[in-house]
């Protein structure tokens, strides 16, 4: 009787696509089984490549959870589509997420063009299915399998969990042979800074109005470890006046309480005590200025 042979460990580059807010991060965060991706209601809330590493005895997932794939209209827009395309290029493996709706939205057609661009295999996550009676399901997938360009269509609530495993497992059969591209205790490429700054980010979305999210961004100035915990220092950019003084609030009471969110999320992250400092700078139009979208990290 010959030996039983070994598993073939697999490893490899999954990329997500999707309009905003069609449950990307959830499913990042999902499948890691703890929060790493900002999610909130509030749509186009990942605004760079988030990789998230997944290590399994069988096989290494390295998930880039991309920013929303949209008609942008703003030089900010522009470069987070820019980081999408580019994502998808490098990627072993597509995972276009998307919502049951009846008719295939007009911007899930676009990003199954630019699937088809790069030749690479690509698998639709059909997500939210809790919020549709299934037999509206059968449409819906029938739909996308007349384009032609999905391996595997699968069923999922990345909230609940439902379909999640069968999913990742179609994945990994997908992933090509070899050996675990990171450590396999890590989660993440990315410096400590920014998830700092995005859980920053993560509260003054939850926080504030419709405006403020999109006209902010979170800038770790100073990061350091002193005996009895960790100082950091942290810029809050905005547009104008007006929106500096919705951020801090009557009585600073606004950015007190994001302070507090935040502090408590980075020390549940950071797994020691932190003295949080944030501070509010009014840096005009750094939405629309190409330097000052490359000195925040956009371009």
């Amino acid at each position: 009787m010959e030996p039983e042979q070994s598993q073939v460990f697999r490893s490899g580059i999954v990329a997500l696509a999707g309009r905003p807010n069609v449950g990307k991060s959830t499913l990042v965060n999902t499948i890691l089984g703890r929060e790493l991706s900002i999610v909130t209601p509030k749509a186009q809330t990942t605004r760079n490549r988030i990789t998230a590493i997944h290590t399994m005895p069988e096989a290494q997932l390295v998930l880039h959870d991309t920013p929303g794939i949209h008609d942008p209209k703003t030089p900010l827009n522009r470069a987070l589509v820019a980081i999408a395309a580019k994502t998808l290029e490098d990627a072993d493996i597509i995972l276009l997420i998307t919502e049951p709706l009846e008719e295939i939205h007009r911007e899930d057609l676009q990003i199954v063009d630019m699937i088809g661009k790069t030749r690479t295999p690509a698998v639709l996550a059909l997500n939210k299915i809790d919020t549709v009676k299934p037999q509206a399901l059968l449409p819906v997938i029938e739909n996308f399998n007349r384009l032609e360009r999905f391996e595997e269509i699968v069923p999922i609530s990345a909230l609940h969990g439902d379909g999640v495993t069968e999913l990742v497992n179609i994945l990994i059969r997908m992933l090509p042979p070899g050996p675990a591209l990171f450590p396999e205790d890590e989660i993440s490429d990315l410096p400590v800074r920014f998830f700092v700054a995005e859980i920053v980010r993560e509260q003054i979305t939850r926080m504030t109005g419709e405006e403020i999210p999109y006209k902010t961004s979170v800038v770790v100035e100073s990061f350091k470890e002193e005996s009895e915990r960790i100082l950091i220092h942290v810029d809050v950019h905005t547009e104008r006046d007006s929106q500096k003084k919705i951020l801090i609030g009557k009585g600073g009471r606004m950015i007190k309480q994001i302070g507090i969110a935040a502090r408590k999320k980075i020390e549940d992250f950071l797994e020691a005590p932190v003295r949080l400092e944030l501070f509010v700078k009014v840096t005009p139009n750094w939405t629309k200025n190409e330097r000052m979208l490359r000195e925040f990290g956009y371009m």
